[in-house]
């Protein structure tokens, strides 16, 4: 058995407000589930209470069977790995973890400072190493190495992971937990850094386990290739759909539906008892005789009032964002000889008023190094890089890295576009920001970050959007609210991004591969089937 059991699970804040509560859910051996819910709900609090890193405030959360988490980042300022091995000792089993970090500790005291004691404490060492299991994990490390970095453990261990790309730590770590032995595994975000082979890796390996996954994802074609189950979070609650995602939006509107419905009847009914009890106590005032026939009634009112009404439809949030833009120049866009100096080959692009742009293609083949080059930024490049006539562009960062938005809250950065609080307070609603007005954007999630910068963008009137990743960390929401703002938008798009769902809003493919090559496909399934080779 390997079985997720929540129920009636609540988390609050330490000294704060609470952030879901009631929430229920299972699921069952074997199966495939994705957690989704709006950004800020909840639901990397939850897997992490799921996980045992941090105590539900009410409720009881339990696993049948060893499990195995992998937050959103690996290997960051914060991260307590360093070196690959850490990495990979640190998605391990305890008792793996333990006897790894006593062993590495010992071969180095040896090394050191070499005495009998240093020798029998490695001696020791080695045993307990031997006794977990040990050199089984180090075969599966090696083979993970293999695959990834081209190079085996033995030769990879003591690389710094800051050497290594995003992808490349999300691949090792995920690599090791699928061949662990762990039977759970809780996955936050497993396809972020992902390029487009990666991902399509990550839906293989994932549809071919049988392990129980539950998962957090923003990725809808992943979601759609890999979920048998929608765990749905919504703050106070939880509701889950057992088919697959498909067919998650007709069931979700349906449930939605018959909750409103039943919410009518009830209040229907609440209002007729009322009036029929009210009535009698009329005639009661007149006969006698209807004395007991009104205190009956009033006693049922009261029962059904006490029982209390149906839940009711969970709230929609409605982002609504506006990228209006602003006519330009026909010719938007003309790079005359770029390359990228040690990335691409040099290479000619002219982009046109209205159109819109997908780059595409592997991690570090300078898709990002490109849209910054457009923006004006230092990038180290040869050739020309002209914009059109009133081309007015606008940066959105996959890092939110902002330094305008460094340690100042929502409202202040609003500010700088002469807003009044009242007009800020209005904007930041549209985009559900409501609640973090007056917070630090240190303080926010990632999807509110990102939500934040795309407002800016409105408010910058730009008509050149350059958006690296913007989907990344957005829900599913507000990313069906920025494609259909993209729709309307009057301006220019160049968009690096490796959502294939997102890629289908776009007319054009730019590919960068990893021999330098830059060229452009006319077509989705053309630029999908030169990335998976």
């Amino acid at each position: 058995m390997a079985v997720i059991h929540v129920a009636g699970a609540a988390y609050a804040h330490p000294g704060g407000s609470e952030l879901f509560s009631d929430v229920s859910f299972r699921v069952g051996t074997g199966r495939h589930a994705v957690l989704v819910g709006v950004n800020g709900v909840g639901k990397s609090t939850l897997l992490r209470c799921i996980a045992g890193e941090l105590r539900p405030s009410d409720g009881s959360i339990s696993t049948d069977g060893a499990v195995a988490y992998m937050p959103q980042s690996i290997g960051t300022d914060d991260d307590a790995t360093r070196t690959v091995r850490e990495l990979l000792v640190h998605f391990s089993p305890p008792a793996v973890r333990d006897a790894a970090t006593a062993l590495h500790r010992a071969e180095v005291a040896n090394e050191e400072h070499a005495s009998e004691q240093t020798g029998i404490a490695l001696g020791n060492a080695v045993i307990a190493w031997t006794e977990v299991g040990g050199y089984d994990h180090e075969s599966r490390w090696d083979a993970c190495c293999e695959r990834v970095l081209g190079q085996p453990y033995i030769e990879a261990a003591d690389r710094p992971i800051s050497e290594l790309s995003g992808g490349e730590r999300k691949r090792l770590a995920l690599e090791t937990l699928l061949v662990g032995d762990a039977e759970i595994l809780l996955l936050d975000e497993p396809d972020n850094f992902l390029d487009i082979p990666g991902k399509r890796w990550l839906e293989q390996r994932l549809s071919a386990s049988t392990k129980t996954i539950l998962l957090i994802s923003h990725d809808r074609e992943l979601l759609a290739a890999v979920a048998d189950a929608v765990v749905t979070l919504e703050g106070f609650g939880a509701w889950t759909h057992p088919g697959r995602w498909a067919t998650y939006d007709d069931a979700r509107r349906e449930r939605n539906r018959e909750l409103g419905d039943a919410l009518r009847r009830w209040k229907d009914e609440e209002r007729r008892l009322f009036k029929l009890y009210k009535d009698l106590k009329v005639r009661a005032s007149i006969s006698d005789a209807n004395t007991a026939k009104a205190n009956a009634a009033e006693h049922r009112w009261e029962r059904f009032v006490e029982i209390g009404p149906p839940p009711p439809p969970p709230p929609e949030r409605d982002v609504t964002m506006r990228l209006r833009g602003a006519d330009s120049g026909r010719v938007v866009l003309r790079l005359l000889g770029v390359e990228l100096s040690g990335l691409t080959d040099r290479f000619d692009l002219e982009v046109h008023f209205g159109d819109r742009v997908a780059v595409l293609g592997p991690n570090g083949t300078g898709k990002s190094h490109l849209l910054r080059l457009v923006a004006g930024q230092p990038v180290d490049h040869e050739g020309e890089v002209r914009l059109g006539a009133r081309v007015e562009p606008g940066l959105f960062h996959q890092t939110d890295e902002v330094a305008a938005f460094k340690g100042r809250t929502p409202l202040a950065i609003l500010r700088d576009f002469d807003l009044p609080e009242e007009p800020a307070m209005r904007a930041l609603a549209r985009y559900g920001l409501t609640e973090c007005a007056r917070r630090e954007v240190e303080t926010m999630s990632g999807g509110q970050r990102a939500r934040l910068q795309v407002l800016t963008l409105e408010l910058a009137g730009v008509n050149l959007l350059l958006l690296d990743e913007p989907t990344d960390n957005l829900d599913l929401a507000s990313a069906e609210a920025l494609e259909a703002a993209l729709a309307q938008f009057e301006g220019t798009v160049l968009a690096v991004t490796h959502d294939r769902w997102f890629m289908r809003g776009f007319d054009r493919f730019l590919l960068l591969d990893d021999d330098c090559s830059v060229v452009e496909a006319l077509d989705l399934e053309t630029a999908l089937d030169k990335l998976l080779g």
